[in-house]
């Protein structure tokens, strides 16, 4: 009864969120109270338990790189970059897109995508102002490279920490195994992108001409604290890298980098915690809260287990299985829960499972599927939803079905892809 409960309330605050008549934070904040008091959700848990509860090290690490990004837009750096990209572009939209695109999709693997989303989407507001044209779907297209390129690496996105620590995976493992297929899937999504957003590409020569005359550089309005601020940011990336060297939660590297960067360019920060995005991180507490009630009452895990079961010793089934699998349902579930749910799942079917020479690719066919499925809806990723709530801040606002109408055709491209890629690597060429 309680599994049905919890089911039943998530679909009901989903199928809002999809409408949009009703703000989303104050669905899943109703939804997340619901499952308290029904008892499916456990109340002395939601706050405590990784598992079932907030997930603090991404809610944490979101707050403190927010702080960073609101001292650094107080020293012009985005307009700066702005009018570069700009320049750069000539002013031709798909040129500009596919710049920062390129920009996102190589710095996700670095950094996180998450991150990256925060400081490219102000830079993008920038340069679409002043071409007068919609910066909705230079986010969008954004959004979803980041999503891809950030497959890439075991820091680039968050569900492959999760995967890397349950799996015993290295960084260097990550490279060798996702880094081709990433590569690939973007660069055929930069086409992909070039008829998806086709209508949007209007070019004005006065506009452009009007951005080929200003100077980046004086939209840089404090040489001083600029240099403060790209040098913890430099630390900051840095100890990002090196987290695991550190044993450091890159959590607390954000919120110490946030507190540093505070603290060395001496800024106001009732300005600053004004720039944070909190009705955002109050929308991914509700989340985690709803998907860990789903947790709670074995939901997920018995779609998992079914799954073992459906697949059995078939090779091929159980790889396809996980990947097609991860990528639909990794759509509708915020990505980060779902592989913590999913992660031990899969190491069932590592170890018990269907091939003993080379099971381990399952891991890889799982990380696919959960990563390039963060791009299906609004909801599946954490850099959907921050670029989105960023994109709605300034002005250009990002419903849920302009982004996932998308994401969709894009999470069914880059899943093929991923798809034939494991078939070949891992299948039939082992």
């Amino acid at each position: 009864m309680s599994s049905i409960i919890a089911l039943a309330i998530f679909v009901a605050a989903f199928a809002l969120i999809t409408t949009e008549k009703i703000n989303k934070v104050i669905v899943v904040l109703v939804a997340s109270a619901a499952m308290v008091v029904t008892g499916v959700a456990p109340a002395n848990d939601i706050f405590y338990s990784h598992k079932v509860g907030v997930d603090w090290d991404v809610i944490l690490l979101l707050l403190g790189m927010m702080i960073v990004v609101g001292v650094l837009k107080q020293t012009g750096i985005f307009e700066y970059l702005g009018i570069w990209a700009g320049k750069k572009s000539k002013g031709r939209p798909y040129r500009l897109m596919v710049m920062f695109m390129l920009i996102t999709a190589i710095a996700s693997p670095i950094l996180d995508n998450v991150t990256i989303i925060l400081l490219v989407v102000p830079v993008t507001v920038v340069v679409c102002n002043r071409l007068h044209v919609a910066a909705q779907p230079y986010i969008i297209a954004e959004i979803l490279a980041s999503n891809i390129g950030g497959a890439a690496t075991l820091i680039g996105d968050p569900p492959n920490i999760i995967i890397g620590n349950r799996a015993g995976l290295s960084f260097n493992d990550f490279l060798v195994h996702m880094l081709p297929i990433v590569a690939l899937t973007f660069a055929l999504f930069v086409v992909l992108t070039r008829f998806l957003f086709r209508k949007e590409f209007d070019y004005n020569p006065e506009y452009a001409d009007s951005v080929m005359t200003l100077q980046e550089r004086r939209a840089i309005t404090d040489r001083a604290l600029l240099i403060k601020c790209l040098t913890v940011l430099t630390l900051i990336i840095a100890g990002f890298t090196l987290h695991n060297v550190l044993h450091v939660q890159p959590a607390i590297i954000a919120l110490i980098g946030a507190l540093v960067m505070v603290l060395v360019t001496g800024v106001d920060v009732e300005e600053v915690l004004a720039e944070v995005e909190w009705g955002t991180l109050v929308f991914f507490a509700g989340l985690f809260i709803m998907v860990g009630a789903l947790v709670n009452t074995e939901i997920i895990e018995s779609i998992g287990q079914w799954a073992i079961g459906a697949v059995g010793h078939d090779y091929t089934l159980a790889g396809g299985t996980l990947l097609f699998g991860s990528a639909l349902v990794g759509a509708f579930f915020d990505n980060i829960p779902y592989a913590t749910t999913m992660a031990p799942i899969v190491d069932v079917l590592v170890n018990e499972g269907s091939d003993p020479r080379n099971g381990g690719f399952m891991w890889w066919a799982f990380a696919l599927g959960a990563d390039f499925g963060g791009n299906g809806t609004a909801v599946a990723a954490s850099a959907n939803v921050v670029g989105i709530g960023l994109a709605n801040r300034s002005g250009h606002r990002i419903t849920f079905w302009g982004f996932t109408k998308y994401g969709i055709i894009t999470t069914i491209f880059s899943t093929i892809i991923a798809w034939i890629y494991v078939y070949l690597r891992y299948i039939v060429l082992a």
